[in-house]
């Protein structure tokens, strides 16, 4: 059957849309966008796909695609068809509530704001329009910044007399200097929501009557800051990482700290802390394997795809032995301050991952400063201990 797929590529062309996996029985098994359809299908045959991936394919019997215009009607159709269908492999090792949405509430001049699926409940839909779910916070943040170059919409504060710096470059229509009326502002406001509902005929006919150029502002719209979010199926997808750090006071007290980042941010909801019972005093690493058997004992957190440990080699060492021993197969990543912050990894990762990693290193020192504070704010409050 995967013969007979990989045979379809040939018809298959190098433009942005969107693609459908389908199983024997019709139904939708994962929904995805490209900037190429072509040679985006075709990384789903190669030989180091995510394991997720080639099981997918494994199951699948037919493609079908839709072309757009531009990449980023591919990311609107994505979120659509992906609320409409919830695909298996789309939402497999995923909370439901990491999704990423756009609410634009219902007020005289709102804004399209990023929410995660959790803060949903804040936004009922008496109050406010919801789009998506989208799969990334940076790239959804890249497609609004695009979306505000055609339809302008206000972040600053309402006839405040001065002139916000987005007014300046061309991203404010100037409610700060109160210069435009509110049904103006929300004709902008409707553009947009027709183009986050993927209603591109309406959006047409209704811009063809007020501003045509604005047609073929968003035909042309400028696509390079979504092309390198553009993930390779390749590589290990780093949705949630969680950092770990032990602090303690002269040996003793010692305290356990877990931080959570979803997409590249901190959720301090998801933060724990763990009193150390077992570990001999003053034995960190020991104290790191406790907490880590006791997270991985709680199967209702989602999993995290990286592990960063404020420690270096030899943490790391003696870690990746404990995970084996427990068979916890999640990748670690420590950082080394006597390494001048270098990245350290267990023998045997893969060049693929530790690329990523240091890609991501910045977050990943972010996480570290944020474990450390944690587990000293922690050991001294005593709070949300597990």
């Amino acid at each position: 059957m995967a013969l007979k797929l990989k045979n379809k590529l040939k018809d298959i062309p190098k433009k942005p849309g969107i693609y459908f996996w389908l199983d024997k029985k019709g139904h939708i098994l994962y929904v995805g966008r490209a900037t190429s359809l072509k040679n985006r299908l075709s990384q789903y045959f190669q030989k180091n796909v995510d394991r997720r991936i080639a099981e997918m394919v494994e199951q699948a019997v037919d493609i079908k695609y839709e072309e757009t215009e531009t990449l980023l009607e591919a990311i609107i159709l994505e979120a659509k068809n992906i609320k409409k269908y919830w695909p298996k492999y789309n939402i497999v090792d995923r909370d439901d509530r990491s999704f990423i949405y756009v609410v634009i509430p219902k007020t005289t001049y709102p804004k399209p704001i990023i929410v995660r699926g959790k803060d949903l409940k804040k936004f009922p839909a008496s109050k406010a329009k919801v789009f998506g779910p989208y799969q990334s916070f940076h790239l959804l943040q890249s497609a609004l910044r695009l979306i505000r170059r055609v339809f302008p919409y206000s972040t600053c504060r309402t006839k405040s007399g001065r002139p916000c710096f987005d007014y300046q470059i061309g991203l404010c229509p100037g409610s700060c200097l109160g210069i435009i009326s509110a049904a103006d502002y929300q004709k902008n406001i409707r553009n947009i929501i027709l183009l986050l509902n993927g209603e591109k005929k309406r959006l047409t006919k209704k811009l063809m009557k007020e501003n045509p150029d604005k047609i073929r502002a968003l035909k042309h719209i400028q696509d390079v800051s979504l092309l390198s979010r553009e993930d390779d199926l390749g590589e290990t997808r780093l949705n949630r990482l969680e950092g770990y750090d032990i602090s303690h006071h002269s040996g003793q007290e010692s305290y356990g700290s877990m931080v959570v980042f979803e997409n590249g941010e901190a959720n301090p909801v998801q933060y724990r802390l763990f009193k150390i019972k077992e570990a001999p005093a003053g034995d960190d690493e020991r104290a790191l394997a406790e907490v880590l058997l006791r997270r991985f004992k709680h199967e209702e957190w989602p999993r995290p795809e990286l592990i960063m440990i404020d420690g270096g080699s030899p943490q790391i060492s003696f870690l990746s032995r404990f995970f084996k021993k427990e068979n916890i197969n999640i990748p670690l990543v420590g950082i080394s301050k006597f390494g001048g912050d270098k990245l350290v990894f267990a023998s045997g990762t893969k060049m693929a991952l530790k690329d990523l990693a240091n890609n991501i290193k910045a977050t990943l020192l972010k996480m570290r400063e944020e474990a450390h504070r944690f587990a000293n704010y922690g050991r001294k409050r005593k709070s949300r201990i597990k």
